[in-house]
């Protein structure tokens, strides 16, 4: 079974606090680091949780509100001066060119590797990276302005062929491989050897999925039915109902409503208001709608 664990360096909101970092988070699968959000500091947060900023792949931002993108020109100088050469995507909205383009005038020549800022679209899904193991989504989210979230999905393994079948039927090396994606294996005597018969199910799919920022919202639920891990902003307890509503946020029962809806397996809740200095009455209200329920915090992993 691959490495799928998400890493959270930081789940506070837009006000900076001393006990919470701004969002990111970082998402390890098959080998690769994503990651998710770059608000100030973020390129500390690694430093101080041991990410190798080396095997950083991509990076995906869910809007263009500060505490979300203020760290990238630190952590994009950083990665230069480590000596980066392979390219890096961004995924964003096309507005980004705001942040990135300056910081390129302002570098010249200095960094040693290119950006590629791949837009990503507001308004409806859509696959933005997809390997052999590993296929990764956007989705349009509720928010002041513009403003995605992501799933992240590691694809169903193919069947493992049964060792002693090989010996038994005298199975052709070069028929293994298709025979793991399902067909029947036919003897030279003609008799068909049922594939459920030669093979074992592989690894069912992995998903977790990021929804933040985000009034309330039931029509996000499509897009993350039945995920393993869902991360839902809870910026406010729900005596500040009437203020989420204002700003486009969510309350913690509400992040609980959207995972009972979304039938998922486990909840996150974060993007934490600098308002409450002790989580529990956030972490209490989600629980009773959602029993499954977890609080962010700096350098918590969650492993899928």
């Amino acid at each position: 079974m691959t490495k799928f664990c998400i890493t959270i360096l930081g789940c506070g909101s837009a006000m900076p606090t001393t006990l919470h970092n701004p969002p990111s988070q970082l998402i390890e699968m098959n080998d690769k680091l994503f990651m998710i959000d770059c608000g100030e500091g973020t390129q500390l947060q690694m430093r101080k949780f041991k990410a190798r900023m080396s095997k950083l792949h991509s990076v995906f931002i869910s809007h263009l509100h500060g505490d979300h993108i203020f760290g990238l020109p630190g952590l994009l100088s950083t990665l230069s001066l480590l000596g980066r050469t392979a390219d890096l995507n961004i995924y964003a909205h096309k507005e980004i060119d705001f942040l990135i383009n300056p910081f390129l005038t302002y570098m010249g020549n200095h960094i040693s590797f290119k950006i590629n800022v791949i837009p990503i679209n507001p308004h409806s899904e859509e696959i933005i990276f997809e390997n052999s193991s590993i296929k990764i989504h956007s989705f349009p989210l509720n928010h002041r302005i513009d403003s995605n979230g992501f799933l992240f999905e590691e694809k169903k393994s193919a069947s493992h062929i049964i060792r002693e079948m090989i010996d038994y039927h005298k199975i052709p090396y070069h028929m293994i491989y298709n025979i793991k994606r399902g067909d029947d294996f036919i003897t030279t005597e003609g008799d068909v050897i049922k594939n459920e018969t030669l093979t074992v199910p592989g690894t069912p799919s992995k998903k977790y999925a990021y929804c933040s920022d985000t009034a309330y919202d039931p029509d996000v639920v499509k897009y993350i039915k039945n995920v393993d891990l869902l991360y839902h902003e809870a910026t406010f307890a729900e005596s500040e109902n009437k203020r989420a509503e204002e700003t486009y946020h969510s309350t913690a029962s509400q992040a609980a409503t959207i995972a009972k809806m979304a039938e998922v397996k486990k909840l996150v809740i974060g993007h934490f208001s600098s308002r409450y200095n002790e989580l529990g009455v956030l972490l209490k209200e989600a629980s009773l709608i959602f029993p499954e329920t977890e609080l962010a915090s700096e350098g918590k992993i969650f492993e899928l």
